[in-house]
């Protein structure tokens, strides 16, 4: 078997892995990189960027039926075909012009995913490989659900694939992803039912805003299935049928499709990482705060992979760059918790930055809660949106705001005003007192200082 050595091996070519590779060749580091998949990452070929794309199609059809009969006399045809084209014209793109970018600095490209045989050393594309240091970026994968005919589900990368709008789907979880995909579906025409375990959808944000938005989709036609326990799949002539449990009964229905968005966990199972000593759990590859593996020091852990992190593109390019840096500067930096907006690109947008109410009840001795719903304001009555909220948490004793939470047409966007207040530890009176563009979201924000509970 062939041996080859490099100073730095990088698994995984999305954002944290590219970053990290970069910052160590740029250090004339002899580095290389591999990826099972198309390189680029998830993100840019199957995640984040491909997803906004078809979304703000949705958006659109949305924003017409809003204004429909006010102005707009049809809602306008959307053609699909061309909109993956559309889609597919910018992600095409990707795998190529990463794979260029790296060879441009001499880093070698690797095709396939690595297995662990001892502490340095790896095997790839029938090659043995020792390397100083390893750089472990291989992001997440969908959970595989264990039920019978789990074999059946299909995950978002067939969602993004899609030749035409189903008649019907179903969805299995609702995160992030099984909720904007189930706002994409359904305002496109497509009967969808969402099924989820919990008893409310979106678990990590309010549940003031998620019941909100749970409702605006039911008016989109959506039905919600909570406290539901999958017992089964079963592949029709033109259907699936799914068999489940609630309320101590049992239920099916059938639909064209029925996707598994039940969440996404470490892509760490192809690597063999206990050859290398290396500890891992459903966080991930267990890190110290310099993004180092606690029990094999020749490894690093960047972006979602990571036990300290987030599946959010912004964090992983920070993390990778720590790594890059530590692995050139031996650990000079440490990884600090940064403060980071969460969004949920439905429509209406639903976004958070900072603390919910409960961690803030559970942090501070007192605070302060503004909540309300905000649809009889201006810039909701403009648009004929009839869902819109707000939930803003205040320490009490500084006055400064800690935690804000946002259900808007523009919560994507607005959501970063406030990172940037709670970021400079600004008090409410001080942000009240910042002027805004008018009439605008952005200026709202002002307003939503009232209503304290």
């Amino acid at each position: 078997m062939e041996s080859k050595h490099y100073d730095v091996f990088v698994i995984g070519s999305g954002v944290a892995g590219q970053t990290a590779a970069k910052v160590c060749a740029k250090n004339n580091l002899k580095v290389a990189i591999a990826d099972k998949r198309e390189f680029g990452g998830t993100c840019s070929n199957r995640g984040c960027d491909p997803k906004k794309i078809l979304l703000q199609f949705a958006d659109l059809v949305k924003k017409s039926k809003q204004l429909k009969g006010l102005g707009v006399k049809k809602i306008p045809k959307i053609n699909w075909g061309k909109i993956q084209e559309f889609k597919s014209n910018y992600t095409n793109r990707i795998p190529k012009a990463t794979e260029e970018n790296l060879t441009e600095l001499e880093i070698d490209l690797y095709h396939q995913s690595p297995k662990f045989i001892t502490k340095n050393e790896i095997t790839v594309e029938g090659k043995k490989i020792t390397a100083d240091k390893f750089v472990i970026a291989s992001g997440l994968v969908p959970r595989k659900l264990s039920f019978d005919g789990a074999e059946f589900l299909e995950t978002s990368d067939d969602i993004l694939k899609l030749k035409k709008i189903p008649k019907s789907a179903i969805f299995i979880g609702s995160g992030y992803v099984g909720m904007e995909f189930c706002y994409l579906l359904s305002t496109l025409g497509c009967k969808v039912t969402m099924i989820d375990k919990g008893s409310n959808a979106l678990s990590l944000f309010d549940n003031f805003l998620t019941s909100k938005l749970v409702e605006d989709l039911e008016k989109n036609g959506v039905e919600f299935i909570f406290d539901a326990t999958i017992k089964s799949v079963q592949k029709l002539k033109k259907n699936k049928k799914i068999t489940f449990k609630t309320e101590g009964k049992t239920k099916s229905i059938k639909a064209r499709k029925i996707i598994n968005t039940s969440g996404r966990v470490p892509a760490i199972e192809l690597l063999n990482l206990k050859k290398a000593g290396i500890n891992a759990d459903k966080t991930g590859v267990i890190v110290d705060n310099f993004l180092n593996s606690k029990t094999n020091k020749n490894v690093y852990a960047c972006g979602d992979v990571s036990s300290k992190s987030l599946p959010l593109t912004p964090l992983s390019g920070l993390q990778g760059y720590i790594v890059g840096n530590n692995i050139v500067n031996s650990n000079t930096k440490k990884f600090t918790d940064p403060l980071v907006p969460s969004v949920v690109f439905t429509n209406p947008n639903l976004a958070s930055v900072g603390y919910s109410e409960n961690e803030a009840k559970n942090r501070y001795k007192d605070i302060i809660v503004y909540k309300g719903d905000a649809k009889e304001w201006y810039s909701a009555k403009k648009e004929n949106a009839d869902t819109y909220a707000y939930k803003i948490i205040i320490n009490k004793r500084t006055k400064e705001i800690i935690g804000a939470h946002l259900l808007s047409a523009q919560a994507s966007e607005t959501i970063n005003i406030f990172a940037t207040a709670i970021n400079n530890n600004m008090t409410a009176d001080e942000f009240k007192k910042m002027i805004f563009t008018y009439p605008t979201y952005s200026n709202d924000l002002k307003n939503m200082f009232k209503n304290e509970l």
